[in-house]
C-alpha cells in the first residue's frame, strides 16, 4: 500500500505537472474559481451512452430513411451456402493455399469452388451501402456540430484571436460552462466511438483504431488534468472542419453522386493542407513552441504535451503528401473513379489496383484516425 502512494505521489508530482512553484492547491476548483475539476472527467462516460442512443435513433428515424429516399440499397452481396467445414476454416480468417487444397480434397471440390465460398462469405460480412451512408451521416452530424458550436464559444473567447491568451496568467484559467460542455462532448464522442467500435463496420485497423480513441481520450485528459485547457480547445476547432467534409464526400459517393463527391473531395483536400498543414503549424505550433515559453516557465508535462503535438504535425505531413500523390494520379486519369469505402475487414475488390479512386485518399485519411491528436 504505502508502494502504491509513493508512486502515485511521485506521479502527480506538481514539480512534473504545473510551472515552478505552483501547487495543486493553488488551481483547486472553488466557487470563486472554476478550474479544471479532475473528478469531472468520469461524466463523459454516462455521456458517451447517450450519444449512443442519439446515433441509433437518428440513423434508424433520419439517416436511414433519407438513404433509402436516395436509392441508396440496404441488401448485402449473394450468401454462401452453408456449410461447417468451410465455415470453421473461415473463422480462422488466415488461410493458406495448403488448407484451400486440403478443403478440396476433403469436400470433393474443385480449388476455385472453395476460393469463390470464401469469397462470398467474405462479401457476406460486409455491411451493406446504407449501414456505411448511415455511420458516415453520424459521424458528417458530429463533427459539423462540434466544430460549429467549438465555433460559437470560442468566439468571444480572447484566446481565439490572440493565442498568447493561452498562456498569459497560466494556470489560473478557469474552464467555463461553454469550454465546459465543448471538452466533456468531444471526450464522450471518442468514449462512443470506442464502444461502438465494436458492433460497427469491421475494418482491418480495428485494433489500432481502438488504440487511437484511447490515446486521444488519455491525451484530452492530459490537458484538461494540466489546465491547458485553451489550447486544447483551439486543436480541437482546427481538426474538426476537415473531417467535416471527408464524410460528406463518403455520403455523396455512397449516394451515387459522383461528381458532388468530386467537388467535395477537393474542397477537403483544400481545407486538410490549410488546416492541417497551414493553420496547425503556423499558429499553434509556433505558438506552443516558440511564444510560450517566453510567457510561462516550462515544466516536464509541457514538454511532454508539446512533443506529441509536433509528432502530430509530421503525421499530418505524411498524410498530406499521400492525398497530393492519390489526388494528383486522380487527375491524370481524368476522373475520380471507384468507391469510397472503409477499411472493412477481409474486403474483396474485384477492381483493378491501378485504378485511381477516391476511395484510395479516403483511406490513407481514414488512417488520420490513429493519430495522437486532442480531439
Amino acid at each position: 500500500m504505502n508502494i502504491f502512494l509513493n508512486i502515485s505521489a511521485t506521479f502527480w508530482s506538481p514539480d512534473i505537472w504545473l510551472p515552478p512553484n505552483i501547487t495543486w492547491q493553488d488551481i483547486s476548483p472553488n466557487a470563486d474559481n472554476k478550474y479544471a475539476n479532475y473528478q469531472h472527467l468520469i461524466f463523459p462516460l454516462p455521456m458517451a451512452l447517450v450519444l449512443l442512443g442519439i446515433r441509433y435513433t437518428l440513423e434508424r428515424y433520419w439517416f436511414a430513411p433519407l438513404g433509402r429516399s436516395l436509392c441508396i440499397k440496404n441488401t448485402r452481396s449473394k450468401r454462401a451456402v452453408p456449410n461447417e467445414i468451410l465455415e470453421k476454416a473461415y473463422l480462422n480468417k488466415k488461410i493458406k493455399y495448403k488448407q484451400i487444397l486440403a478443403l478440396a480434397k476433403q469436400l470433393d471440390w474443385s480449388e476455385r469452388q472453395v476460393e469463390r465460398w470464401l469469397r462470398l462469405r467474405r462479401s457476406q460480412d460486409k455491411p451493406s451501402t446504407l449501414t456505411k451512408f448511415c455511420e458516415s451521416c453520424w459521424r458528417c452530424f458530429y463533427y459539423a456540430s462540434a466544430f460549429f458550436y467549438g465555433l460559437v464559444v470560442l468566439w468571444d473567447k480572447p484566446w481565439l484571436w490572440d493565442i498568447k491568451h493561452c498562456y498569459y496568467n497560466y494556470p489560473y484559467h478557469p474552464v467555463t460552462n461553454d469550454i465546459w460542455w465543448y471538452y466533456m462532448l468531444s471526450m464522450a464522442f471518442y468514449w462512443a466511438l470506442s464502444f461502438s467500435q465494436f458492433f460497427d463496420v469491421k475494418r482491418k485497423d480495428f485494433w489500432q483504431m481502438f488504440i487511437h480513441h484511447i490515446a486521444t481520450i488519455s491525451l484530452m485528459c492530459f490537458s484538461w488534468v494540466g489546465n491547458l485547457t485553451r489550447i486544447g480547445s483551439l486543436v480541437l476547432l482546427v481538426h474538426d472542419s476537415a473531417d467535416i467534409l471527408l464524410e460528406a464526400a463518403k455520403m455523396t459517393k455512397y449516394a451515387n453522386y459522383q461528381k458532388v463527391c468530386d467537388c467535395i473531395f477537393v474542397i477537403f483536400t483544400i481545407f486538410w493542407i490549410v488546416t492541417r498543414m497551414g493553420v496547425y503549424p503556423f499558429w499553434i505550433i509556433y505558438s506552443t513552441s516558440i511564444e510560450a515559453p517566453k510567457i510561462v516557465p516550462m515544466f516536464p508535462a509541457y514538454y511532454i504535451f508539446n512533443s506529441l503535438l509536433i509528432l502530430l504535425l509530421f503525421l499530418h505531413a505524411i498524410w498530406t503528401y499521400l492525398i497530393l500523390k492519390i489526388a494528383y494520379r486522380a487527375f491524370n486519369a481524368g476522373q475520380m473513379e471507384g468507391d469510397i469505402r472503409s477499411n472493412s475487414s477481409d474486403e474483396v475488390s474485384d477492381t483493378s489496383v491501378n485504378n485511381v479512386s477516391i476511395n484510395n485518399a479516403t483511406n490513407y485519411v481514414n488512417k488520420s484516425n490513429s493519430k495522437p491528436k486532442t480531439h
